[in-house]
Parts: C-alpha cells; sequence; structure tokens
C-alpha cells in the first residue's frame, strides 16, 4: 500500500457564518471587502468548529483513498491541539510524529463567513509556523511519497526535508506557500528535488516566464519533471512532459466555503498520481475532490471517500 507523509501546518478553524453583518462590499467585482463597525457587535447565527492546515488536510485525502497516510507537523499543549489530534485520529491518519511546541499554542483560526463562500480569516500561527528541523526529521521513516505544503519560508527547514528524502528514495510533491514564493532563488534551487509542483498561474509566473498557463507548464517542465498551474474559474492546465492536460470547472456548484480547497486539489491528485493512475484521471478526481469541499463548511467536511463515482468534466489532453 501507499505511503505518503505530509508535513506542514496544524490548525484549528472556526467558522462564523448565517450573519447579515457579514455580506460583501463591493468597490468592483474585483475589489470587494467585509466591512465591522468598530465598537458594534455583530449577531452570528451559526457556528461550526473545524480543523485545518494544509498537510492535515491532504493527510486526509490520503486516509480517505484508502493510503497509508502519516502527518508530521507542530501543535501545542492545548484543546487546538488535541483537536487537531482527535480529528487525524478518527480518521486513521498516523499521528505518532507529530511534535509539540513549549513556547506556542496550536495555531488557531477564526473565519467569518460571507453569503457567497468567500471569507476573511483572522490568524493565529503558532506552533503551525514555527518549525525546529529536528522535529521534521524523516531520515527514519519509510514511505513513498512526500507531500509539503508550505512550512512558514523556512527555507533551511524545507532543504534538510527533502534532502532527507530523495536519500530514502521517496517521491516529493510540492506545494509552496506565500513564504516560500518570497524567496524565489532559493526555491528554485529546491526544485531539482521535486516530482510535481502544483502552484497557481499567479505563483507559477514568480518562478518562470510566460503569459499563458501552457507557456508556464511548459517553462516549468525545465525545472520539475510534472507540472500543475490552476487559475480558478477558468481550471488547470498541467503535463507530465509527455502530454498536456487542460480541464475547466468539474461541476458548477454553490460555493459554502472555499477553505481548503487548494489542499482538497493538490492531494487529490497525489492520491491518484500516487497509485499510477493517469494525468488526466488524477486531475479529474483532484477536481472533483476540491469541488466536493468547497460545498461544505471546513477543510474536510467535503473530501471524497474511496469509491465515489466520478462523472465526465470538460478536459482536453494533446501531446506535448
Amino acid at each position: 500500500m501507499t505511503t505518503i507523509v505530509s508535513i506542514g501546518a496544524a490548525v484549528q478553524d472556526v467558522f462564523l457564518s448565517q450573519s447579515d453583518e457579514f455580506k460583501a462590499v463591493c468597490l468592483n467585482p474585483h475589489d470587494c471587502f467585509m466591512q465591522l463597525e468598530l465598537g458594534a457587535k455583530a449577531d452570528v447565527n451559526k457556528i461550526t468548529f473545524s480543523t485545518g492546515g494544509g498537510a492535515t488536510n491532504a493527510s486526509v485525502t490520503f486516509a480517505r483513498q484508502g493510503l497509508n497516510a502519516l502527518f508530521i507537523g507542530t501543535i501545542g499543549h492545548d484543546p487546538a491541539g488535541e483537536a487537531v489530534l482527535a480529528d487525524l485520529d478518527r480518521e486513521n491518519v498516523d499521528t505518532s510524529r507529530v511534535s509539540y511546541s513549549k513556547r506556542y499554542n496550536t495555531g488557531y483560526s477564526v473565519l467569518l463567513l460571507a453569503p457567497n463562500g468567500e471569507r476573511t480569516i483572522l490568524t493565529y500561527r503558532g506552533a503551525s509556523t514555527h518549525y525546529d528541523i529536528k522535529n521534521l526529521d524523516i531520515s527514519d521513516v519509510e514511505a513513498d511519497w512526500l507531500y509539503v505544503s508550505s512550512v512558514a519560508g523556512s527555507m533551511d527547514a524545507l532543504d534538510d526535508v527533502f534532502t532527507k528524502a530523495k536519500k530514502k528514495g521517496m517521491k516529493i510533491f510540492f506545494n509552496p506557500g506565500k513564504n516560500e514564493l518570497k524567496q524565489t532563488a532559493k526555491l528554485k534551487g529546491l526544485l531539482h528535488d521535486v516530482d510535481v509542483l502544483s502552484v497557481n498561474k499567479e505563483e507559477m509566473g514568480l518562478i518562470v516566464e510566460g503569459k499563458t498557463s501552457e507557456e508556464l507548464v511548459r517553462h516549468g517542465l525545465h525545472l520539475v519533471p510534472t507540472v500543475i498551474v490552476s487559475d480558478g474559474p477558468n481550471g488547470v492546465t498541467a503535463s507530465d512532459g509527455k502530454s498536456i492536460v487542460q480541464a475547466g470547472m468539474y461541476q458548477d456548484v454553490k460555493v459554502i466555503d472555499r477553505t481548503g480547497a487548494g489542499d482538497a486539489f493538490g492531494s487529490g491528485f497525489l492520491s491518484q498520481w500516487s497509485q499510477g493512475k493517469s494525468l488526466k484521471d488524477s486531475i479529474i478526481f483532484a477536481s472533483a475532490n476540491s469541488t466536493s469541499v468547497v460545498t461544505k463548511i471546513g477543510a474536510k467536511t467535503g473530501i471524497l471517500h474511496r469509491g465515489f463515482k466520478l462523472h465526465s468534466m470538460p478536459i482536453t489532453e494533446k501531446p506535448l
């Protein structure tokens, strides 16, 4: 059975929704904000507790797809940390390598959900972004793949983890966060170890030249064997060096909450790709997983289980 180890953030999420005060105020379609009067009390009619963090979200996708999932990350000795572990234990994710911070609390986010599915997030990152290299040591871990989203821009930690993963024969899926992307030169230096790079169009534009998603993907293949570039409602473009796949939306659904959609896509792709599925089939499942997640509140609730019946979607494949 395929084993995937996920490294990154673990947080508790608290969603506040169904409030008249959370309606989006838009100057134009691309410039919207949430307006709360200073000193006022805003009534909220629904509260939902969940857990998040890119690595825990990914781990749940892998576990629900019947893979061996191991999570490595740092939490605090507090109720939020207990909630993270309880969720992962319930999903049969291996948490034996979780470390505890003596200084910081578990990451914690309060998400204000607007009726259109967009959200404003108040985040205490805490232990989820203070990484100690010794707590990320995978030299004694046996796994087929390493899944990494973001480690808060700690490039030394990434370098150490990637080097050890390669020595152990692991393949690497990398979905860098904003703090890694700010350090473009160092990021490029790490990509020679990466097998699959997954970013959005704007992010890929920071790494290579190109105007269209296809141009960005083609240029990205000079750095990594497989490249995935997403572009919101415009879909996704991906290549494994043999063909190029372009996909639209899996399904037009009512968006309840976008939290975790990117994690669901990346982990959904790897859950299939790691089992030998084709690029096209892996993209279809990734799209379905992401679509399902945005129809529920919370990053994990909508993650698909093994055996889910997929339907067709707008997708094309052509030789590279």
